[in-house]
Formats: C-alpha cells, sequence, structure tokens
C-alpha cells in the first residue's frame, strides 16, 4: 500500500528527514508524536489522497529514518518547526495545511505562529494550544509534588531510554495499551503516590496484549523502528518544554491566527490536565471530542477523524 518510491529525504541543513509524499492537490502536512511514527497516519494518508489532498507525513526528528542528533537541544521547538517548512519548501509550496498529533499539536501550533502566512489551516489532536504562565517543568512539580508525573521523571538523561530499550516490545505494549480506550476509560495516567523507586513503567501498569485498533503488523512495524532507532531522541522532545517556553515568549501574548480545528478522545488523560481554549485562537472553526477514544485518537478512530479533517480542510 505505501511504495517504496514515495520516500523522500528531505534536508534540513544537517538534519535528513525521512518523508512519505503521495497524492495531487493542496498540501497537508501531518507530525506525528511519542512514541509513533509517519505510518500512525495510515489512515489519514490514503483517504487525503483518495479525496484529492497531495501528503507529506515525515519521520519527525529523532524518529525512524530521519536524522537522531543526540543533543538535547537540537529537539528545541524552533528546530522542529524548521523542519516542517523544510519540507515544504522542498516541495516548493508556498502554503499548506498541517494537521499534528501528540507532540506533533504543539508543531503545527508553533509552526503556524512564527509562519502564519505559510500554514492555510492547522489541526491539532490530543494537544491544545496553551501558554503557560511560569515554566513548565517548574508548574508541573509544583502540581504534582505528591504523585508520579512521567514528563517530570522523562528529565533525567538516560533514566528512562535505558528502561525502555531493555525490552522494547514490552514497552511499546504499555504505552499504546495504557492509553487506548478500546471502549472503557483508561485509569493509567490517574495520579500514583510519587515513590523514590518508581519507573515509568511501574506507572502504568501490567499489558500484555497489543491493543485492538493495532493489527501484529502495525505493532511489528512500530516495534522494528524503535529496536533499530532507539528512545534518546524522541524522549530529548520533552527535556526542552522549559526551553521551548523560554524561546516562545515572543508569541505568549498571540493567538493562532489561521482557521483551527481541534480533536481529542474521550478517555484520552491530556483532555483532564488541559482543555482547548477558545480564546487562544482567532477562529477555533471546530472542538471536537471522540466517543470511546483514547489518546491515539486518529488511529483508533480512523473513520470519524478522517470526515472531520476532511469537512475542516474543505
Amino acid at each position: 500500500m505505501f511504495k517504496k518510491k514515495n520516500f523522500k529525504i528531505i534536508k534540513n541543513k544537517d538534519i535528513e528527514i525521512n518523508t512519505y509524499i503521495d497524492g495531487e492537490g493542496p498540501l497537508v502536512v501531518m507530525a506525528h508524536g511519542w512514541p509513533e511514527s509517519w505510518y500512525s497516519w495510515r489512515n489519514q494518508i490514503t483517504f487525503l489522497v483518495k479525496n484529492g489532498f497531495k501528503v507529506a507525513v515525515p519521520d519527525m526528528r529523532g524518529y525512524g529514518k530521519t536524522s537522531k542528533p543526540t543533543e538535547i537541544d537540537a529537539y528545541n521547538i524552533m528546530e522542529l518547526t524548521s523542519d516542517i517548512i523544510a519540507i515544504a519548501d522542498e516541495m516548493k509550496e508556498d502554503n499548506f495545511s498541517l494537521i499534528g498529533h501528540d507532540w506533533g499539536a504543539p508543531v503545527a501550533w508553533n509552526t503556524s505562529l512564527y509562519h502564519p502566512d505559510r500554514v492555510n489551516k492547522v489541526c491539532g489532536m490530543s494537544v491544545p494550544y496553551l501558554v503557560s504562565k511560569m515554566p513548565p517543568i517548574e508548574t508541573m512539580k509544583f502540581l504534582f509534588k505528591d504523585v508520579f508525573f512521567y514528563m517530570i521523571y522523562f528529565q533525567e538523561e538516560g533514566r528512562v531510554e535505558k528502561e525502555l530499550e531493555q525490552d522494547m516490545r514490552k514497552s511499546l505494549i504499555a504505552v499504546y495499551s495504557s492509553l487506548t480506550s478500546d471502549g472503557e476509560e483508561s485509569q493509567t495516567f490517574e495520579p500514583k503516590p510519587y515513590t523514590d523507586e518508581m519507573t515509568f513503567l511501574d506507572s502504568l501498569g501490567e499489558h500484555n496484549k497489543i491493543p485492538e485498533f493495532m493489527s501484529e503488523e502495525d505493532f511489528d512495524f512500530y516495534l522494528k523502528e524503535f529496536t533499530n532507532g532507539g528512545m534518546r531522541g524522541p524522549i530529548n522532545w520533552y527535556r526542552n518544554i522549559d526551553k521551548n517556553w523560554e524561546i516562545t515568549k515572543d508569541t505568549h501574548e498571540k493567538k493562532i491566527s489561521p482557521p483551527s480545528c481541534f480533536i481529542v478522545g474521550e478517555h484520552d488523560p491530556v483532555a483532564k490536565w488541559s482543555l482547548i481554549n477558545p480564546a487562544l485562537h482567532e477562529n477555533l472553526v471546530s472542538n471536537h471530542i471522540i466517543k470511546n477514544a483514547g489518546h491515539w485518537v486518529q488511529q483508533e478512530k480512523p473513520d470519524e477523524v478522517n470526515e472531520i479533517i476532511l469537512n475542516f480542510l474543505r
């Protein structure tokens, strides 16, 4: 279904971005999150191409066959948004629409803030656009001082990488299964009392089967990607949270100006922490909560998400 000839390596200075390109028509760029891949958009790629769009779907920096610099600073938000612009430039597209899920959503929001003349429409999934009053990690440490919170845990270099890479199959099953709905509300990210001994995987609980929204073939694709690429690059995104807040201060008073859309799963724990704020958007066209879906919303409920995207892009 996805042909090798459709992949292109796009350069952004010393970064090589593995990008799946297909279709004819207005350009739509799709940015994935953690721990995902261009393949996370498999159900949207074919749908959008069929409906008259050109798609560019990268392995984001640190993932898959894209470059994986070791330096933490290489994953700050300005570097990540520059990858999106490099893709559009390479394709000689002055304007494009942008969709991002999980970590891809902040990339989409910030690209639209810094390049409003380039982004026609912007859609974020799971993670709304937010502006913190204080450095976010500092805020998290205050809010979660008595409970385990994974973003704080991820700040220590090497710790979570070693934990996840020890048994990548077990780790990915735990992450994917714990954040999917499968028709029931996930309890995974409910606060758990903090202890020095708790690990990230401990906080997720026991998960032994691939979630229903993935086939064995789907899961094996992700497993191979992360077994080969490791977790340092992807986790480094989290280590730039406070830096991102600092280097984007010039936009903290700005609103998302292109027409925007937000999609979140009903049982996505992220939706409990932070709701979309229409006041931060000049034109929030649509805001959707998908029933019986968890965090991996575009994979769990592809038909519903596809229809929302199509209506928004048209």
